[in-house]
C-alpha cells in the first residue's frame, strides 16, 4: 500500500459527494419547475456510484473469501439518472399556466417528484460524508508530519 492511497480513497470520495451535493442543490432549484425542456415537470436525479475495482491490493484478514473484492480503492460515480420510480404530485391549480385544460384531471398541475425534505436528508448525508473523507486526509497528513518528525531525531 503506497503512502498516498489513503489520500487518494478519501479523495475519490471526497469529489463523489461534491457531485452528489451539486445534484441534490439542482434538484432542489428546480423543487417547483413545472416546465423543462424536454417537456413536462422536472424530474429529480441520482447520482449512482460503486466502488473502484481494477485489481484489489489489500485483502482484510478478517472478512471471509468472496466479500473484500475490491476493498481500499475508493469510489465512483458510475452516471447520474433521473428518477422515474417516484411518481410527479398533483396539485389543484386552475390558474396556473400549465394547468391540465380537459379530462378528469382539469385544473391539475404536475409537479416535479423532488421531495424537499428527502432532499435535505440527502443533502446533510453528503455534507458528512465529504467532512469524514476531509478528516481522513487530516488524519493521514498528521501520520506522515510525525513520521517525517520520528526521521529527524
Amino acid at each position: 500500500m503506497g503512502l498516498f492511497t489513503s489520500i487518494n480513497i478519501a479523495a475519490s470520495g471526497m469529489s463523489s459527494q461534491r457531485l452528489r451535493a451539486d445534484v441534490i442543490a439542482d434538484n432542489l432549484a428546480n423543487a417547483s419547475t413545472t416546465r423543462t425542456n424536454e417537456g413536462g415537470p422536472f424530474r429529480r436525479s441520482e447520482v449512482i456510484m460503486r466502488p473502484r475495482v481494477d485489481a484489489p491490493f489489500w485483502r482484510s484478514p478478517f472478512l471471509p473469501e468472496g466479500l473484500d473484492n475490491g476493498l481500499g480503492q475508493g469510489v465512483r460515480v458510475v452516471e447520474i439518472v433521473k428518477d422515474y420510480r417516484r411518481e410527479n404530485k398533483l396539485v389543484y391549480d386552475p390558474t396556473h399556466e400549465d394547468a391540465i385544460k380537459s379530462g378528469p384531471r382539469e385544473g391539475y398541475v404536475e409537479m416535479p417528484n423532488v421531495d424537499v425534505v428527502s432532499e435535505m436528508v440527502d443533502m446533510l448525508s453528503a455534507t458528512r460524508s465529504y467532512e469524514a473523507n476531509a478528516a481522513v486526509i487530516e488524519g493521514a497528513k498528521s501520520m506522515f508530519q510525525r513520521a517525517l518528525d520520528i526521521g529527524n531525531r
